[in-house]
């Protein structure tokens, strides 16, 4: 028998032993299961947010001193957000039993959490099922380990006979028969709800989605009727429904009962009390942005929005909504710090943030008619960082480009979201200054002649919308005089409006998107291993292998186009007057410096893969539309173009093919003759090349 000496050695040995983390699939789950993006855990462990890729990816090991810090970090995570299914060892098990029952989250061991209510009981079968999904079979990701306070999800879809409709099969009893009662239900028995994206935000409101016939039983039209509610997109405020919830003592927002509706009341404590409905039959699902939804039966609805909400946000509007919510989720403009001289928890600037007070942008980079502009009696031009709207004079297509069989277009995936990335960005006022020497480092707008770069004619212009040379000085972002730099042409700026604090604003909205659309595409069989031939494939088909999950993929594209035109909403209504204030200046998140940093940082790499693209290959683009490019090709595949090594591997710094945001997809193929009678004809090939109108990405 060992003795205890030799014991006692054996185990000194094994505490001596280098650290065990978890699996990388675990490290990727409890980080976001603490709302901690991949940039924010290197910046605390002093590291590049690629090693944390690649610590979650098992493509490396971190080394010590950090590796003891980030086990510290996963145990401590660990403890606190377990995973899906783990049962604490005391915990008796509960007995077997044939009936549903009723969902109680007990608060003795969370005190931090509020109490839960009884949830709703649930049924165990829908007697109208999802319908069966034809999608591959796909690796999961690990999920977040599901917050006991909304044991249902984070929405349900309520259909007339009162049945509930929740994530993942889940059907739940509302025995409500008016709007009160389902503000009510929701809060006290459903269970419905979603946890914060940020440990400094706030908890997601739950979403009732209303069918036709639910809207009916509620008491509601089922469309808006007549003139004035059809124009205003809201009920009259004598409508019966108004006057009943009002009379509960709930409040509407100042937008009333639309086709989006918030009631709420004061918070009691950090408890919220707030319901967001829905109503699909007042086109609350735009079918652009949700194709096919709306019309969806109950189950299929809840799973469609039940995935955009666990992958993007719980949905609280258009998809242009959500994607600016989104940027606040991710980046509280408050955080509490204690107060010093008193002790107390106090709300404080969030840093990173926009803050909680609107800012007034600098006058050219404002619209005509801010009250910044109109009031002032600014004159001196405006920033014009548009997406590409151009087409090569038809005198400048040579006969063998003419002679080629076909016109390919080219779309890069959510081209807007890949210039987020990375993306610094002025979080202060913009202060002005004469004759600045220009620096690439800092966002701003500036005031240069670039007039005098050259550009191959066959090309745009990198520095406006149409392509077109510049004749003299004008208004550009950073982004856009920092590409003549980089073209070796020397800028001397007359003036510029700069902002001091800068930074990167959007990598976490980025970073969630970016996961959001990359697994969607995989759940359509569009993966990351794909070989080019089998990628276009994938491309062609993904839209017919699980229509449902091809529209959450539709809304998570108009997210990041709808969120980043948000930043610059203009007013609406013919009554608004120039100079005057409307509703969109009073939140921090009006910013079209930040709409114009993306925009043009968008169009700048699109120009720097188009002359890759003439240097490689020697073609030049017959047409650019946003992020669509039509090109001449001798077959009628991107493969009989795109430049590729004599590996088999494409060339860095062109058009390449693949499912990640900034990699290009097939939009298209038409006849070469086809593309040329529309030039001639004065029409952009690049908006028909589907064989429909194409839509302008200007991120409105």
């Amino acid at each position: 028998m060992a003795s205890e000496e030799e014991l006692f050695a054996s185990v000194d040995a094994l505490l001596n032993e280098e650290p065990h983390l978890p699996p990388p699939a675990e490290r990727a789950r409890l980080r976001e299961a603490a709302g901690i993006t991949q940039a924010r855990l290197a910046t605390a462990l002093k590291t590049t947010t690629q090693s944390v890729k690649n610590w979650e990816n098992d493509r490396s090991e971190p080394k010590s001193p950090r590796l003891e810090a980030y086990q510290r970090l996963l145990k401590g995570w660990a403890a606190k957000y377990p995973a899906s299914g783990a049962v604490p060892a005391a915990a008796p098990a509960p007995a077997a039993s044939t009936k549903p029952a009723a969902s109680r989250v007990e608060a003795a061991d969370a005190p931090q959490a509020p109490s839960v209510p009884a949830a709703a009981p649930a049924r165990p079968a829908s007697p109208r099922p999802a319908a069966t999904s034809r999608r591959p079979a796909t690796k999961k990701a690990a999920q977040p380990a599901a917050d006991p306070r909304f044991p249902h999800g984070p929405l349900a879809v309520l259909d007339g006979e009162g049945c509930a409709y929740g994530v993942d099969g889940i059907v739940l009893d509302c025995p409500a028969t008016t709007v009160v009662e389902l503000v009510e239900w929701t809060l006290r028995e459903s269970g419905l709800g979603a946890s914060k994206l940020h440990r400094n935000g706030k908890d997601c409101d739950p979403l009732i989605v209303l069918t036709a016939a639910a809207a009916v039983k509620l008491g509601l039209p089922e469309r808006l009727e007549g003139h004035e509610q059809r124009r205003s997109l809201r009920l009259a405020e004598d409508h019966i429904v108004v006057k009943q919830v009002v009379k509960a003592k709930w409040r509407l927002t100042q937008r009333g009962f639309g086709p989006w509706a918030r009631i709420y009341r004061k918070a009691q404590g950090r408890e919220r009390q707030c319901v967001r409905l829905a109503v699909l039959s007042w086109d609350a699902l735009d079918e652009r942005a949700w194709p096919g939804v709306a019309e969806m039966e109950p189950a299929d609805v809840a799973r469609v929005l039940g995935m955009y909400a666990r992958r993007v946000i719980t949905p609280r509007g258009s998809t242009a909504v959500s994607g600016l919510d989104l940027m606040t989720a991710l980046r509280p403009p408050t955080r509490a710090v204690r107060d010093e001289a008193t002790g107390n928890w106090v709300s404080a600037y969030n840093p990173g943030s926009l803050g909680t007070e609107p800012m007034d942008p600098a006058p050219p980079e404002a619209t005509a008619e801010h009250p910044v502009v109109v009031d002032s009696g600014w004159s001196g031009g405006f920033l014009n960082e548009e997406a590409y709207q151009w087409v090569r004079p038809v005198d400048l297509l040579t006969d063998a480009e003419c002679t080629l069989p076909y016109a390919v277009g080219l779309d890069l995936n959510t081209a807007f979201l890949a210039a987020a990335a990375r993306l610094v960005v002025g979080l202060s006022a913009p202060d002005h200054f004469h004759a600045p020497t220009f620096n690439p480092k800092i966002p701003g707008s500036w005031l240069v002649d670039l007039s005098h770069v050259e550009v191959d004619p066959r090309l745009p212009s990198p520095f406006t919308p149409d392509g077109t040379r510049p004749t003299g000085p004008a208004w550009y972002q950073t982004h856009t005089v920092a590409y003549a730099q980089e073209l070796g042409y020397n800028v001397a700026p007359l003036e510029a409006y700069l902002r001091r604090e800068t930074g990167a604003y959007l990598d976490p909205w980025h970073d969630r998107l970016k996961n959001a659309y990359v697994d969607t595409l995989a759940d359509l069989g569009v993966t990351k291993d794909l070989s080019d031939t089998e990628f276009l494939a994938a491309m062609e088909r993904h839209k017919d292998t699980d229509p449902a999950m091809a529209a959450v993929l539709a809304a998570i594209k108009a997210t990041v186009k709808g969120g980043i035109g948000k930043l610059r909403e203009r007013p609406q209504g013919k009554k608004y007057k120039e100079g005057e204030r409307w509703p969109a200046l009073q939140r921090p998140t009006w910013r079209p410096d930040i709409r114009a940093a993306v925009i043009s940082k968008a169009r700048i790499n699109m120009h720097r893969k188009l002359r890759n693209m003439a240097t490689m290959t020697g073609l030049y683009p017959l047409a650019v539309l946003s992020d669509c490019v039509v090109y001449p090709s001798p077959g009628a595949s991107p493969l009989d173009f795109l430049p590729y090594a004599a590996s088999g591997k494409p060339q860095p710094g062109a058009f390449r093919l693949g499912p990640t945001p900034g990699l290009a997809k097939l939009e298209g193929v038409q006849s070469m003759l086809w593309a040329v009678d529309l030039m001639e004809q004065g029409h952009n090939p690049a908006r028909h090349i589907k064989g429909g109108d194409a839509v302008l990405d200007e991120g409105e």
